[in-house]
């Protein structure tokens, strides 16, 4: 990133009260064993602080800010949660309050939480279930003992073994063959097999398709109207859309619709374990398994259950065009990006968080209140919406 020279001065003064923070917070960086409680839950909407409240410095926020203004990226939204407030809430005009988003494959991500619910709740027996055993009636191609072997377990951690072909390194060529066919579970099931299942990473669209389609087949619902019920509504989130196959299954591997403050409830859920409104919604395992190396990937440093995995200790969902959910436990953080970015720009949202959002957590506990510096942020804020 270029910055001017008035930019450049900026950061040295931020670096100055970044290592003062440093020093006042490094007893507090230590992994707990045990989660406290939420203050609140955002059931019904997030509450918000000053950045300083929760222990965070405004300017670097700020200048992050003036950055995305400056440079002209497409980035639609920067949501910013700390200790459960909202810290800093940016719509970048067009986009606005009303706005949702296209979260592309974050989606995968929530398909992995409805798993989990469908195992708990009976309807799936477990991760090492063969995928076949969830289609009885169909006559499978390409049938050998490799697809025999494949579980559900593969289909989330995408080891499935398939000559899938539909990422963006083969340009999503494999992915719009399927979309081009009759029935797109056939298509996926169909596909030959290149290696043994569980064993190496291949990013597959067709996987995650395959999630939704089980939720269907073993709950009679589809994946949206399950998530309704179970996922949606415990976390007040209520305004969404997706959509769905030619068969009606909802599409596992992208085109669910939301809101920036109910993408980082997902994230809020995950990083409090599971837990909501004093209910389990997903269990505390299945997070911790879902966000922990299962396998060296390719996007990021690894991947679990349809989440990836970054060694820094963060974890994310992630979505083309820069659709990001991070969460970072030690910092007690959630951080939603939505964006409209070209292919090569993709990293800008991680680059940011970074490079300025991360290093703006100096603390632990409220820093002194900084009325100045909060009214810089609020005007950016305010000019990025009303250009």
């Amino acid at each position: 990133m270029n910055f001017t020279k008035v930019k450049r001065c900026l950061l040295i003064g931020i670096t100055i009260l970044l290592i003062a923070g440093c020093a006042r917070g490094a007893s507090t960086q230590a992994t707990a064993t045990t989660r406290e409680p939420a203050l609140y839950w955002p059931t019904s909407g997030w509450r918000s602080s000053t950045p300083e409240g929760q222990g965070m410095d405004s300017s670097l926020l700020t200048v992050m800010l003036g950055i995305i203004k400056e440079q002209k990226y497409a980035i639609d939204s920067v949501t910013v949660v700390r200790n459960g407030y909202i810290v800093m809430d940016a719509r970048i005009h067009p986009f606005n309050s009303t706005s949702k988003h296209n979260i592309f494959s974050c989606t995968k991500s929530v398909v992995s939480a409805l798993i989990w619910i469908a195992i708990d709740q009976g309807y799936i027996e477990g991760l090492q279930q063969p995928v076949l055993s969830f289609f009885p009636k169909r006559t499978i191609a390409n049938r050998d003992s490799n697809k025999d072997a494949m579980t559900l377990e593969d289909l989330l951690t995408m080891t499935t073994g398939f000559r899938c072909r539909d990422s963006y390194l083969y340009r999503w060529s494999g992915l719009n063959q399927m979309r081009e066919s009759d029935d797109w579970v056939q298509f996926v099931l169909d596909l030959p097999m290149e290696s043994e299942p569980g064993v190496r990473f291949e990013y597959c669209n067709g996987a995650s398709f395959l999630l939704s389609a089980i939720i269907q087949e073993t709950t009679g619902m589809s994946a949206h109207e399950f998530a309704e019920e179970h996922l949606f509504g415990p976390l007040g989130i209520s305004d969404v859309d997706w959509s769905s196959s030619p068969q009606g299954i909802s599409v596992g591997y992208s085109e669910l619709r939301m809101h920036p403050h109910d993408m980082a409830k997902i994230g809020y859920l995950y990083l409090n374990d599971g837990r909501w409104e004093g209910e389990q919604i997903v269990s505390s395992e299945w997070v911790k398994a879902s966000t922990s190396e299962y396998v060296s990937a390719t996007l990021e440093d690894g991947y679990g259950y349809q989440w990836w995995i970054d060694d820094s200790g963060m974890y994310l969902a992630l979505g083309y065009s820069g659709q990001f959910i991070f969460v970072i436990p030690d910092k007690e953080m959630v951080v939603v990006f939505t964006s409209s970015l070209e292919e090569s720009d993709f990293y800008i949202p991680q680059t940011l968080l970074n490079e300025f959002i991360v290093p703006a957590a100096i603390a632990s506990s409220p820093l002194p209140d900084n009325a100045e510096d909060v009214a810089l942020l609020e005007s950016i804020i305010t000019d990025l919406t009303n250009p």
